[in-house]
């Protein structure tokens, strides 16, 4: 029995018994007890106090020991589930099993006593939502946990009022893409009959990918008998089905060394894919989470096709703060600058913090007082970027670096040798990558960078000197 399965069992039991399903807290608490991770770890990874996290947890534990008629807590927590021995996949599960006040039925615990009006919640529940096949395997476990209550409302807008076939979620690594995807499928995941997440982190080529949705799709469709006939295609199955489909680390398939959202060779089929969901008529929905928008999409975009573009920037001040209230960090009057130098990105603003604390003993103001921004653990993370970039990219971008002020891109012209058509698609795709920021002055359109990005490249260019 994996994680996913355990979680899965544990929502049936909270919910036969509430009437409602684990919130990602509860989620957390278990997925952590399952890996044999203690409360403190659990806490840093839900990003939460640990006192927090023990008052839920205990609740929870209460819960679990109440309903099947055992006492359960986290230390003994993955010993029971192991030792009831049932598997929640397994294909030839044969007598009911009984743990507790609970009876196994083929995939699902149902509980043996019952008072009626949990009964009833059960049954209502089980009348009034749709049966929802979810395959969330290559979903990470959030590690944050940001209240964009804004995005969330635009995007359930987009998927469930207008009906956009494709929204592209971009942002630079660390800010939230993954987290924001998991709390919007748990709030509409009662309007799809399937809902599936998928990680090209591997980089499957097309024809990989698309076989391993269509074997999850046909398997409980009503549509079983004849795909299997007649080998139904994934399009096919996006217009009888209502599908929540999510890409995640899109990136992966385009190649480094090239301006942003190039394919690698023999990914290419990739755009076209794109266009057909884009163009097709159907009532699913395609969500990619990457660090580079594809050059199908900003086309499609621009043709008004059902394709939406969601940049996802830092969290709002007061999810920012509570993250170094967390952290303890001194001299509050001092956190506003902190964010605004960290872009308010929650990965960025986490790293920093926990710097803060382990150098500085929580003073924002000893590490302010140095006179160059320290990245620590940051740098690796933007190092993943700058890998990426073309060797026009590399020339705008350090240049950016060593301009104290924002610059117009005829400036950056006069002192680099690209031709004009290459510097635009340069500074285009930067743009793309989100890193190189527009600052408007007057008419005029200006460029530089974040000043995080800023120091990154300083210390990149420094290196290569003492290199050569």
């Amino acid at each position: 029995m994996d994680v996913q399965e355990v979680l899965k069992l544990a929502d049936d039991i909270v919910f036969a018994k509430t009437g409602k399903h684990l919130d990602h807290l509860q989620e957390g608490i278990l997925r952590g007890t399952w890996q044999r991770q203690k409360y403190p770890e659990i806490a840093k990874t839900c990003y939460r106090s640990e006192a927090h996290v023990k008052k839920v947890a205990s609740k929870l534990w209460k819960l679990l020991s109440e309903t099947l008629g055992e006492d359960i807590n986290q230390s003994n927590f993955r010993y029971t589930v192991e030792r009831w021995q049932f598997s929640i996949v397994s294909s030839h599960f044969g007598d009911n099993a009984q743990v507790g006040k609970f009876k196994v039925c083929g995939n699902h615990p149902q509980p043996l006593e019952t008072p009626n009006l949990e009964k009833q919640n059960h049954e209502t529940s089980s009348k009034t939502q749709p049966k929802i096949r979810l395959d969330l395997s290559d979903a990470p476990q959030p590690n944050l946990f940001d209240n964009r209550t804004s995005e969330l409302t635009t995007l359930k807008q987009w998927i469930l009022e207008n009906r956009t076939h494709i929204i592209t979620i971009l942002g630079l690594t660390g800010i939230g893409k993954t987290t924001l995807t998991i709390q919007l499928i748990e709030q509409i995941k009662n309007e799809f009959d399937y809902i599936i997440y998928r990680s090209l982190h591997n980089a499957p080529t097309l024809p990989t990918l698309e076989t391993n949705l269509i074997q999850f799709l046909r398997r409980g469709s009503v549509l079983e008998e004849r795909a299997i006939a007649e080998e139904l295609t994934l399009l096919e199955y996006l217009r009888s089905h209502r599908c929540l489909l999510i890409l995640d680390d899109l990136q992966t398939i385009f190649s480094s060394g090239k301006l942003a959202g190039n394919y690698q060779p023999g990914y290419e089929n990739y755009g076209q894919f794109f266009k057909q969901i884009a163009t097709s008529s159907h009532n699913s929905s395609l969500i990619l989470l990457t660090w580079e928008k594809p050059k199908e999409i900003a086309v499609l975009e621009s043709q008004n096709q059902a394709c939406k573009t969601l940049q996802l920037n830092g969290l709002v001040v007061t999810e920012a703060e509570e993250i170094f209230r967390e952290k303890s960090l001194a001299e509050p009057e001092r956190w506003s600058e902190l964010i605004n130098l960290y872009q308010s990105n929650p990965s960025w603003l986490n790293i920093v913090a926990a710097m803060i604390q382990d150098l500085f003993n929580g003073s924002i103001y000893q590490f302010l007082s140095y006179n160059t921004l320290l990245l620590g653990d940051l740098e690796s993370l933007l190092q993943q970027h700058f890998h990426r970039l073309s060797d026009s990219e590399k020339q705008v971008i350090f240049w950016l670096a060593s301009q104290a002020e924002p610059m117009e891109i005829s400036k950056i012209a006069t002192h680099l040798e690209l031709s004009p058509p290459v510097l635009l698609q340069t500074v285009e795709s930067l743009g793309r990558r989100l890193l190189i920021e527009k600052v408007k002055q007057g008419e005029k359109t200006l460029f530089t960078l974040q000043p995080i990005l800023m120091e990154y490249m300083k210390n990149q260019h420094y290196r290569s000197r003492q290199g050569a």
